[in-house]
């Protein structure tokens, strides 16, 4: 190999390393500037969407779906930059989409799922619910699960196939819900007087609903006396303040009015042989 063959390679080398850099640094440049321009147009749509007053489930749903979109198209974008077939690549994410599939079908019937929850809104971001047997507040529903806040403060996340093929228990749908207790009472105690006291004191606790009325009857019976239903209705928000302040009532108020403590009593025979 003489002199010039040697110039000549390099010459070749160093052109090719050139064009190589030189579409390493676009393609950077592509990405960094591709990833800003998507995150002011999910930035544009989510404003836009939060003037029309779209509710927050919706916007965090279409967020989603739009990042993940355009971040696809920005890989197609930067592998037809460096030359490869966008088409082939086309076919080879179909490929993997189908073989994605079926080793995935669980995230794909969460994602199935997660439409029909936007869709159909059983519940929302702020509700209050009980899903897949957890209690708790939902604080974002997403493209494949949904993350509620449990009552202790326990964030959980349940995948929305699960929510969607289980009960769903709603309860800030309603404007009120009822707060059920049992009160026991005495043999001997004037039930009727009881449950009269009962119904004025309960209804006067704060948040305690005038319409509909607390209900007080006679649920049960067992061997210390009868046991009363005392259900007051309230605001959602307002459950647990009027679930403890109820008991606290039912305590104080037949206490201070002398009402006869209920104790389980027994009789006993005794027979003694002759």
């Amino acid at each position: 190999m003489n002199a010039q063959d040697i110039s000549r390679y390099q010459d070749l080398f160093i052109t090719t390393a050139t064009d190589i850099g030189l579409k390493i640094l676009g393609a950077i440049a592509f990405w960094v500037i591709g990833r800003w321009l998507i995150n002011l147009a999910v930035r544009l749509v989510r404003t836009s969407l939060e003037r029309q007053k779209v509710d927050p489930t919706v916007l965090r749903y279409l967020g989603s779906v739009i990042t993940v979109t355009l971040n696809i198209l920005l890989v197609v974008g930067i592998l037809g930059y460096f030359g490869i077939q966008t088409t082939t690549f086309a076919a080879l994410i179909a490929a993997a989409g189908v073989a994605i599939g079926m080793a995935w079908s669980g995230l794909l019937s969460n994602f199935a799922a997660g439409a029909f929850l936007v869709v159909l809104r059983p519940i929302k971001v702020g509700d209050f619910v009980t899903i897949a047997g957890v209690t708790g507040t939902v604080t974002e529903m997403g493209l494949f699960t949904t993350t509620i806040n449990t009552p202790d403060n326990i964030q959980t996340v349940i995948g929305n196939g699960k929510i969607f093929g289980d009960t769903i228990q709603n309860y800030s749908h309603n404007p009120f819900r009822r707060v059920d207790l049992k009160c026991q009472l005495a043999g001997g105690a004037d039930h009727q007087a009881a449950m009269a006291l009962l119904r004025e004191k309960v209804g006067a606790i704060a948040n305690v609903l005038a319409d509909p009325k607390v209900d007080v009857e006679i649920l049960e019976f067992n061997l210390v006396g009868p046991v009363l239903a005392v259900r007051p209705y309230c605001h959602n928000d307002h459950y647990w303040q009027v679930y403890f302040d109820t008991n606290r009532v039912i305590k104080e108020a037949l206490g201070a009015a002398g009402f006869p403590t209920p104790m389980p009593a027994q009789n006993v025979i005794v027979t003694q042989a002759a």
